[in-house]
């Protein structure tokens, strides 16, 4: 039997009676509009839209500016030498045959930087991780953020009320979850520093090509890794202060590259080019802190960031009085000094090395 409307009654405008069949056309046309992604009005800072202005963009559009502006790291003054292409060369062999790369060496000797430069040549969007005591399994994979309420008011019946209460808990992606779904390049910067347990995670992600959401409800709870997905860590040796020693399963999974300090030429361009100073004097700056690592202990050595240190400090000398070379030479070195009886070893210990070098010279 077909339903006729006998009172065609209004309230606020709004048909009293709707039929079963006009009911189910209203919660279908309700539930596609929520599950449709808005358009949104976001302030995106890109090449094409450089003030930052607001733009109406679909949640796609927004992801590709996401990858574009924010994503993709800004490598600048890397230097090609024999020895940087070496590692270079052998990084991206184990990442095209599908295995994460381990990066491990002493401080300041460059990792960071290869990574980066790597990850990029990957020519895919890379995500960052820097790994601490405070890294938990959460911040790897991501969380429910909010909730949110909605409340459904029934007047199928007009003097009849029926109402439903519906929360909805929104996930958000942290890196770790983003690299493996849309297949970006990850690097996890002093990975060693996380605790162990926060990076159990990853096993099923070098195994199975498969990430678990521990924490997430449903069916969405694994997520299948995507086939362009890579991932490059970074850690110091064992002897380094707050360093984790990271669970052998996880370290079979990967490909370990020990990574030393650059020879002295490779050191000296690399200075050279990120302080914009003469040739002559990133060698013998380099020289200098050459000598002073070979004296101290491991985790104590002064890495290629102390010699770009003192160049730019070198450049910036005109008019800051009577500052010289051995003065900024001791307040770089300054940072991993014990005691004031240190630090006067260590002084002692610059100017032997410069004396030294002198009468070489």
């Amino acid at each position: 039997m077909r339903y006729i409307e006998a009172h065609p009654r209004r309230v606020r405008g709004e048909a009293i009676h709707m039929t079963a069949a006009e009911k189910r056309a209203s919660e279908i046309s309700s539930i596609g509009a929520a599950d449709m992604e808005p358009d949104i009005q976001v302030r995106i800072r890109t090449p094409a839209n450089r003030d930052g202005n607001y733009e109406m963009i679909s949640m796609e559009a927004k992801r590709q500016a996401i990858e574009e502006a924010y994503l993709t790291p800004e490598v600048k003054h890397f230097i090609k030498t024999p020895e940087v292409i070496e590692i270079e060369t052998r990084m991206k062999l184990w990442l095209q045959a599908g295995y994460p790369v381990h990066l491990i060496g002493p401080t300041g000797c460059g990792k960071t930087s290869l990574a980066a430069h790597v990850a990029h040549e990957m020519g895919r969007p890379v995500v960052w991780i820097n790994g601490d005591e405070a890294v938990t399994t959460n911040d790897l994979i991501g969380g429910y953020s909010q909730m949110q309420s909605e409340s459904v008011r029934d007047n199928y019946i007009h003097n009849v009320f029926k109402s439903k209460d519906v929360t909805k808990m929104e996930w958000v992606d942290n890196p770790l979850t983003l690299a493996c779904k849309y297949g970006y390049t990850l690097i996890y910067n002093e990975f060693s520093r996380t605790k162990p347990a926060a990076n159990n995670i990853l096993l099923s992600v070098f195994e199975e090509g498969i990430l678990e959401l521990p924490t997430k409800f449903g069916e969405d709870r694994y997520v299948k890794v995507h086939p362009d997905f890579n991932a490059i860590f970074t850690s110091n040796s064992v002897e380094y202060a707050g360093i984790h020693r990271p669970q052998d399963a996880l370290l079979d999974r990967m490909v370990g590259i020990y990574t030393d300090y650059y020879g002295c030429e490779t050191e000296a361009r690399i200075v050279e080019e990120h302080s914009g100073i003469s040739q002559e004097k990133a060698e013998r700056i380099v020289s200098v802190v050459r000598a002073i690592r070979e004296k101290l202990p491991d985790a104590q050595k002064p890495g290629t960031r102390a010699c770009i240190m003192i160049a730019t400090g070198m450049r910036a000398l005109n008019g800051h009085g009577n500052i010289n070379f051995e003065q900024l030479c001791t307040d770089v070195i300054a940072n991993k000094t014990s005691s004031p009886a240190d630090m006067v070893a260590k002084k002692k210990l610059i100017q032997d090395c410069m004396t030294q070098l002198a009468q070489l010279a």
